[in-house]
């Protein structure tokens, strides 16, 4: 399920440039308390990996940037995502029942939210990123120091990883025992760009770009609803079908 969440303000709302952490914050401060010490803290586990099950959206609005920071005016939209109920539940409800929410240090107020349930009941997709997808390996240099490589929308081990990360997902989730072979395809379609993003003074780099996806019906749902690629829950891999 998708939540579009648009606010208002007073005033200008203005946030830094990578406002990836603030909005996941926000996030976390307004769902039940007890679902997000279990989500940050635990989330569901599949061989040694664990899932928070939720991504959110770049910012619709187009800030003006002022120094280090961008000035959105005093509207601002995003779309809030995940296959969990509880959790869609639980933000919807304290959007709409709390007059005095904040992001970052702006006072803000909820002034409409609209729910996307969709459905998919077909073997292939077009989809269209609305933050994002994350594809990366973790590898060794040849002084036994690790560094992260991440993959661009049309090499082979983009496909490859965002697959696996969703069959791990699915199992995590369901606690299935699907294998990597029963996973996706995923191409590119047209061109596609590379993001960089600073999250908590790291560089996170992902495909911004549209895709056709082919796969089982209940694994492109899973995408949809939870997101594509990695480092979903710090605002990566929200997608919309087209």
């Amino acid at each position: 399920m998708q939540i579009k969440i648009k606010f208002t303000s007073n005033k200008d709302i203005v946030l830094p440039i990578h406002y990836n952490y603030i909005l996941q914050a926000f996030i976390y401060n307004n769902i039940d308390e007890n679902l997000a010490n279990f989500l940050h803290d635990e989330g569901y586990t599949s061989n040694g990996r664990n899932f928070k099950f939720f991504t959110f959206s770049r910012i619709f609005q187009r800030g003006k940037k002022i120094g280090d920071n961008f000035n959105f005016g005093n509207k601002l939209a995003i779309i809030v995502s995940s296959p969990l109920e509880i959790f869609c539940k639980s933000i919807a409800n304290h959007m709409l029942q709390n007059d005095n929410l904040y992001i970052g240090k702006n006072q803000i107020k909820t002034e409409q939210i609209q729910v996307y349930n969709y459905s998919i009941d077909k073997d292939a997709i077009i989809v269209e990123t609305l933050s994002p997808v994350v594809a990366y390996s973790t590898l060794f240099k040849e002084d036994g120091s690790k560094y992260t490589c991440y993959f661009g929308a049309y090499e082979s081990d983009f496909n490859r990883i965002v697959s696996e990360n969703l069959i791990r997902k699915y199992n995590a989730l369901y606690d299935a025992n699907l294998a990597f072979e029963d996973g996706i395809q995923i191409e590119p379609i047209g061109d596609s760009r590379m993001n960089f993003t600073y999250y908590k003074n790291f560089i996170i780099k992902g495909v911004s770009g549209k895709f056709k996806i082919k796969g089982h019906k209940e694994l492109l749902q899973l995408g949809i609803d939870s997101g594509l690629g990695s480092k979903n829950s710090q605002g990566f891999g929200c997608i919309k079908v087209l």
